[in-house]
């Protein structure tokens, strides 16, 4: 009885896609896999160039294959999806936790055969994918969204930057971005420093008065360089220049040094005391007056 149970199922399981192939995608070639029945070499690999993949999608055709299947790997698989939907081709993206989940994989048996006997049998199901009109206007919120995540980082890069030069301006002004923020941010970039001056910038929607948002930027002294004695020590103290480390006559790293988080008055008075303990003191500003 359980004999005659256990041949019933296996006529139930039959072909559903007798002309199937997948592709385990990747990020420089492209396993392809048809069926067994196909030629000596079912399994092929291709570049990722767009020669390649045409050349792929020609050898879908000569196999007779109607439908390909592919796990959706990151953004690799678009190229691929692309070609072979332009070539007619019914393209099935795949989830690859389904395909996980699949028992009965044999270790000697490919990814992509792996997929190409999954999808022959029809146990894989396809991801939803727009197509042509629908694509793009689905791409339009998603940039939005990611134009939104980036200004926000920004925004906060400003308001430390401001912090850092004491100028507590996004505490006095409800949107640094608004009318007002934005006109005392541009004047400063292009050299504004008279606080009487950046406080006229006042939108008259702004809550806070003109007299809070200049005594809020009266903290802008201006720019003084005297405490380096050239471009160079400046450039070093700003951590921008090669940091090179030379062993033998050989440059080992030309990376830059990383700053400290309080724009290198920590590392200033770090270097100064080693440079003072190697008697080299003489030659470097008070770090001190870094600050001034």
């Amino acid at each position: 009885m359980a004999k005659a149970k256990r041949s019933k199922r296996k006529r139930d399981f039959s072909l559903v896609h007798p002309h199937a192939a997948a592709i385990d995608i990747g990020a420089t070639m492209h396993m392809a896999a048809v069926g067994p029945d196909c030629g000596p070499d079912p399994v092929r690999s291709f570049g990722t160039f767009t020669g390649d993949l045409h050349r792929l999608a020609d050898w879908f055709a000569g196999c007779g294959v109607k439908t390909v299947a592919m796990e959706s790997t990151g953004v690799y698989w678009i190229p691929a999806f692309e070609t072979l939907d332009q070539r007619g081709f019914d393209v099935v993206l795949v989830n690859a936790r389904d395909a996980k989940h699949v028992p009965g994989r044999k270790t000697d048996v490919s990814d992509a055969q792996w997929l190409q006997r999954l999808h022959s049998f029809g146990l894989l199901r396809g991801s939803f994918q727009p197509r042509g009109e629908i694509a793009v206007l689905r791409a339009y919120p998603r940039q939005r969204e990611r134009l939104l995540e980036y200004g926000a980082a920004h925004i906060q890069h400003m308001q430390k930057a401001l912090t850092q030069m004491n100028l507590q301006i996004h505490h006095v002004v409800a949107d640094i971005t608004g009318a007002t923020g934005m006109r005392v941010v541009r004047a400063i970039v292009a050299g504004e420093r008279d606080p009487a001056v950046l406080a006229s910038c006042h939108d008259p929607r702004c809550h806070a008065s003109e007299e809070t948002i200049r005594a809020v930027l009266h903290a802008l002294l201006g720019i003084d360089l005297s405490a380096w004695p050239s471009a160079k020590h400046f450039t070093s103290w700003l951590s921008l220049s090669p940091s090179n480390k030379i062993s033998r006559g050989r440059v080992l790293s030309s990376r830059a040094r990383r700053s400290e988080p309080d724009g290198g008055g920590i590392a200033a008075r770090r270097s100064h005391r080693r440079a003072h303990r190697n008697g080299i003191g003489r030659f470097l500003p008070s770090p001190l007056c870094a600050h001034r």
